[in-house]
């Protein structure tokens, strides 16, 4: 059906391009009449030619200027009516781009997994449309042309990061929000309805990392606006290299990250299970130690642990077997996670046994649950009535420990949010990934021209700034299939696929504060054009570091915050156009 609708759309293109009309052309004698193509050679007074006196005869400059064809044959128009019509088009198009180029990612990714593909393909993939679009629009034409159209694609990144951060931001939150619990989101449980503090969506801890990335990621735009900060012109060309080199190096670190980050997250996985097999053992003991682990000072009661030892140590030969560590985990019940029994047992070992004997004697256990006990009580004070309040600092522990965990978004019931289980023919998906990457850079490369020529012909033809056509409109075209994806995902009202909605989301605002001002800057520093963009960069600057900094230290966003992402959006209109309009930044 894709392919269908994209041919259609070629083809109309094609004829729309095509129409031609004959033109009768003047006599050369004369500027009032035209012949009827019979000049059998007598003189226009009487001979047996005849003649065909003009009705009418415009001048030649009230004659409208006809407009330039991209690649010379692409369809084009003056008027704001047929312009919308060409938008329309255009748009999209670079629509269909970006979903091939999405579904090719998705492809690749399930035949060769995260790290390299996940890392570095998908996400300069998934913002190759906008940068296609930023490149033609300071390519084209001479330095001045350049100049004037360059707004296209400032227009567009600005536009891009503040909708994905708005209207995409907020509509994710309203169809992802399940009732919270304990400030933490029940999955597939929604019966609030419309609460403002007790209905939301919880992500992972990954998602408010990648919240500060995204922040962290608008310093190129402080640094090549700093010249006009400071009043100076002299050194905005040296200004937009800085910014230029640092945005490079941001791109290769953000990849570079993006490859080891499932090495990462599995290993702080691991160290949250562990952690929680801790406090399960602590509680186990502290049952069967009747609730004094503690003395009346606070501290380990040694006495109690040694007779705990002596429980555990079922053949009664003063160590402690894997065999017989294994068998306590077994007895507890941790049914909140999954974890592997002897993976667990080995952990314990290493925590225990410091003579690597493969066995815990009585000293060693002593020596372990007196630290684990000082690691479950933190800071906490100890004091004469620290004994009986145990098990309160154990239970704090607990539920701790298990926030750690759910918050670093283990699939810990091993469902899995992708339906399908093998990839049937691996070579045939492969090729058919490349094809749709292909295909999609393509469409891309070839239609992204003529959309910012169109751009510029609409905005000439209703008087509106290039700047905020391309705000508004660019983006639903380039990052719609994106949008729709993320909505669908979070709809599932899961932790886990609301995490994976909102990290892609941070991960598109950072790819387009770097990757995309990285083009940007290389045309503005290689065509030697001038970066007035304040009031631009203000609006990126104020809509990243609010959600960037309310996302980066909170895993739980009640439905009350998706209004303030919703109003994030008008409010960016109004101040560029307040600045530029009515203040004259530049």
């Amino acid at each position: 059906m894709r392919f269908r609708s994209l041919i259609s759309l070629l083809f109309l293109l094609f004829f729309t391009s095509s129409a031609y009309a004959r033109f009768v052309s003047l006599h050369p004698s004369s500027t009032s009449l035209i012949s009827d193509g019979i000049d059998g050679g007598s003189n226009l007074d009487g001979g047996s030619g005849s003649v065909i006196k003009t009705v009418v005869s415009a001048p030649a400059e009230e004659k409208e200027e006809a407009c330039e064809q991209t690649y010379g044959f692409m369809p084009c128009t003056k008027t704001a009516l047929g312009n919308v019509f060409l938008i329309l088009v255009y748009g999209f198009l670079m629509f269909t781009a970006a979903t091939y180029l999405s579904a090719g990612s998705e492809l690749l990714l399930e035949i060769l997994g995260p790290g390299i593909v996940g890392g570095l393909f998908l996400p300069m993939l998934g913002a190759l449309p906008d940068a296609m679009l930023i490149m033609v629009s300071g390519l084209s034409g001479d330095a001045a042309t350049a100049q004037s159209q360059v707004s296209v694609g400032m227009g567009l990144l600005a536009g891009s990061t503040v909708m994905l951060l708005t209207v995409i931001w907020g509509t994710c939150t309203v169809v992802g929000k399940c009732d919270l619990r304990d400030s933490i989101a029940v999955n597939n449980q929604d019966t609030k309805g419309f609460h403002l503090n007790d209905s939301g969506v919880t992500v992972d801890i990954w998602t408010s990392y990648a919240a500060r990335i995204m922040a962290i990621s608008v310093i190129p735009f402080v640094i090549v606006q700093l010249p006009q900060m400071l009043g100076s012109t002299s050194g905005r060309h040296l200004s937009v290299l800085v910014a230029l080199s640092l945005s490079v190096l941001m791109l290769i670190s953000y990849c570079v990250y993006q490859v080891f980050q499932p090495w990462i997250q599995r290993r702080r996985l691991a160290f949250a299970k562990h952690k929680h097999v801790i406090s399960g053992i602590l509680k186990h003991l502290k049952q069967h130690a009747l609730g004094r682990l503690l003395d009346d000072e606070g501290q380990p009661d040694e006495h109690v642990i040694r007779r705990l030892f002596e429980t555990i140590d079922a053949n009664k030969d003063g160590h402690l077997s894997a065999a017989e560590l294994k068998a306590l985990i077994i007895g507890i019940s941790f049914e909140e996670i999954d974890f592997d029994k002897d993976d667990a047992v080995g952990k314990l070992l290493q925590d225990f046994d410091k003579t690597l004997d493969e066995q815990v004697d009585e000293e060693e256990f002593v020596r372990g649950i007196k630290h684990w006990l000082i690691q479950a009580m933190g800071g906490a004070p100890s004091g004469p009535d620290a004994g009986p309040r145990t098990m309160k600092f154990l239970d704090n522990f607990h539920v701790q420990t298990k926030r750690e965990h759910a918050l670093l978004g283990d699939n810990e019931n091993g469902e899995n949010d992708e339906e399908g289980g093998e990839v049937a023919d691996p070579k045939w998906v492969t090729i058919k990934a490349a094809l749709l990457l292909l295909l999609g850079a393509a469409i891309a490369a070839a239609f992204a021209d003529p959309l910012v020529d169109t751009v510029n012909n609409f905005s000439a033809a209703t008087g509106i700034p290039s700047f905020f056509i391309s705000f508004i409109a660019l983006p639903l075209a380039t990052n719609s299939s994106e949008a729709v994806s993320a909505i669908i995902f979070a709809s599932r009202k899961k932790i886990r696929t609301a995490s994976l909605t909102f990290s892609e989301l941070c991960g598109g605002v950072t790819m387009n504060n770097i990757l995309c001002l990285s083009v940007f800057l290389a045309i503005v520093y290689l065509r030697g054009l001038t970066w007035n963009f304040s009031s631009e960069v203000l609006v990126i600057l104020i809509v990243c570091l609010v959600m960037g900094g309310f996302a980066s230290f909170r895993t739980t966003y009640p439905l009350w915050t998706c209004f303030i992402a919703y109003l994030l959006y008008p409010f960016s209109l109004g101040l560029v156009y307040i600045l530029d309009y009515w203040f004259g930044w530049s």
